[in-house]
């Protein structure tokens, strides 16, 4: 047996390639968008990829199931459980198997038992493996997909907090306490293999480890030490990362199958002259560090670092309007790819930040000062100070006078944040304000961008409030 292990650092997403070597056959678990490390890691092994397995809709990236039974017709291998509006809607175009909870299926001789391990999401299913092929006729693993993850749990509010549907986190969290209970039951020497680690929003307090064993989670997984159900809810519902925006729309594209990446069409490049317009109407993002767009930059555009675009695009582009790209052309490849791992499909087109550049039109900057220049201006009120963290982060401390405004949630709160006084936008170490701050400078606010953020503002020893 193979099982080769995959990693999107951005997305905090794990999958797994389970191969057969007797057989030659693979199987693919929660695969992402970009199939080719795939393709190339099976061929590298001398095997072929003929199935494709989902543990649940996801909420937080593309799929790449639809891509590989397009790509190879490998089989699609899917949840049948939950109730009707948690069905895939694209199974029937392709080779396929509806799960339900005690079925299996195998990778040549690898055996993937089902459970039925709903609460993150009501049609959520686990894979038990077995290899066979070894001669072994016990489990050896679980790939536990969003329902355990090394020192963590999933969430079951994203129901109710991206779709909208109220009562369904507390029905979604006791859910989960059975399937908890449930998972406790397993043999302690199965391996744990999740499909997230550290940084995603699928959960909270989630390990950087890669993988467990059922018996290290139950003895020190903090979710799996509450034995109450009602504790068990309050527990798992506090707390929680903020939900991205795009989680609902990623829930829509993969229930009904995500457009396969050969139909999307080719952003062409655009000549500056087109930029300024096109600024006026519509998104431009421009991928260049924070220092320097700080420094100088187009205006009307905002900010988002290239290696920040998975984590914060979701949150602040517009999914039914185009959105244009300013950054280097030998850059545009990646980026789109991290764009198309979350479903932001409508790129209109991209502007070469050179060009542009050479063409006179960066001409806007924003200032950036540290805590102690900016001290006297906040203790006497004279500008609004704007912090973008988490409401974790904020609880657990912050600087007298902040209010508090997500940096996600700040395109939407703009009419919340006052225009009579400067602004000063203040985050944890200053890379999330800087994106904020380009977007509140779009809005046409006076903005100033605070150097080393809430760190910086301790470590010069000056004083914070909690709570």
């Amino acid at each position: 047996m193979l099982l080769k292990y995959f990693y999107d650092p951005a997305l905090a997403q794990a999958s797994y390639l389970v191969g057969c070597q007797k057989t030659g056959e693979a199987i693919v678990i929660d695969p992402g968008r970009d199939v080719e490390p795939y393709l190339e890691a099976a061929a590298a092994e001398g095997l072929r990829i003929v199935g494709a397995a989902e543990t649940h809709i996801h909420a937080d990236f593309v799929s790449g199931s639809r891509e590989l039974a397009d790509r190879v017709g490998a089989t699609l291998y899917l949840s049948d459980e939950g109730p009707a509006d948690w069905k895939y809607q694209f199974a029937d175009r392709y080779s396929s198997r509806l799960l339900k909870n005690g079925d299996y299926f195998y990778a040549g001789k690898v055996r993937l038992g089902v459970l039925h391990t709903p609460g993150h999401t009501p049609e959520s299913i686990s894979f038990v493996l077995t290899d066979e092929g070894g001669g072994a006729n016990e489990p050896m693993g679980i790939f536990t997909g969003d329902f355990v993850f090394v020192g963590s749990i999933g969430r079951p509010d994203l129901l109710e907090t991206a779709a909208g549907v109220t009562g369904s986190a507390v029905l979604g969290a006791k859910q989960l306490y059975h399937s908890m209970r449930r998972f406790r039951e397993l043999p302690e020497h199965l391996q744990v293999w999740p499909a997230h680690g550290a940084g995603s929003a699928c959960g909270k307090g989630l390990g950087a480890i890669p993988s467990s064993t059922v018996g290290y989670e139950k003895r020190f997984n903090p979710a799996l030490q509450v034995q109450d159900e009602q504790k068990f809810v309050d527990y798992i519902l506090a707390d929680q990362p903020e939900t991205p925006f795009y989680f609902a729309v990623m829930k829509r594209v993969n229930k009904f199958g995500p457009e396969l990446l050969r139909n999307l069409p080719v952003p062409a490049v655009l000549s500056p002259n087109e930029l300024a317009h096109i600024a006026a109407e519509h998104l431009v993002i421009d991928t260049s560090a924070a220092a320097d767009f700080a420094q100088a930059h187009v205006p009307r555009t905002i900010n988002i670092p290239a290696a920040s675009l998975v984590q914060w695009a979701g949150f602040l582009v517009n999914y039914d309007q185009p959105t244009f790209l300013l950054s280097e052309a030998s850059d545009v490849r990646g980026i789109l790819r991290s764009l198309r791992s979350i479903g932001i499909d409508q790129v209109g087109g991209y502007f070469d930040i050179t060009a542009a550049g050479r063409a006179g039109l960066r001409t806007e900057s924003y200032p950036s000062a540290t805590p102690r220049e900016l001290r006297t201006k906040i203790e006497q009120g004279a500008v609004t100070l704007l912090d973008v963290r988490s409401a974790v982060e904020f609880q657990e401390g912050h600087i007298a006078g902040a209010r508090h405004r997500f940096l996600g949630r700040l395109p939407r709160d703009l009419s919340q944040v006052d225009r009579a006084k400067p602004v000063v936008v203040q985050c944890q170490g200053g890379g999330r304000s800087a994106i904020a701050t380009s977007v509140l400078q779009r809005a046409g606010y006076e903005v100033t961008n605070m150097q080393g953020g809430y760190r910086a503002w301790t470590e010069a020893g000056l004083p914070t409030v909690a709570g």
